[in-house]
């Protein structure tokens, strides 16, 4: 695995929101934004990910405006948090397993876990 797979990112995602979800704490957006420095990816990749995440339930309150072509004119991640099933994927799901010990390995795992 490498730092930009989309396993990686996924669990840096889904570990961040279950954090602070366990821990009360608001979600700062800017942790989540492509350009972040737990993330770094670029804007086409990210919003793609996020759009799975969405769309297969393990996040919810992420909102995403596009508008006339498919341009992207909106991203409102203050109020996301993880689901139940995000929840599950990110504790038993063996690829997110195998991208926390990508992060172990690479001494890279997010400084909130």
């Amino acid at each position: 695995m490498a730092r930009d797979d989309y396993y990686v990112i996924v669990y840096n995602i889904l570990a961040y929101l279950y954090v602070q979800l366990k821990n009360g704490d608001k979600v700062d957006p800017e942790m989540l934004k492509a350009s972040s420095k737990y993330l770094d990816i670029n804007e086409s990749y990210w919003l793609y990910i996020l759009e799975h995440l969405i769309d297969d339930g393990y996040i919810e309150r992420a909102y995403i405006k596009k508008g006339w072509g498919n341009t992207l004119l909106d991203v409102d991640l203050s109020e996301c948090r993880i689901t139940p099933a995000g929840i599950d994927y990110l504790c038993n799901n063996n690829l997110m397993e195998k991208a926390k010990e990508f992060l172990k390995d690479v001494k890279a795992i997010v400084p909130f876990i």
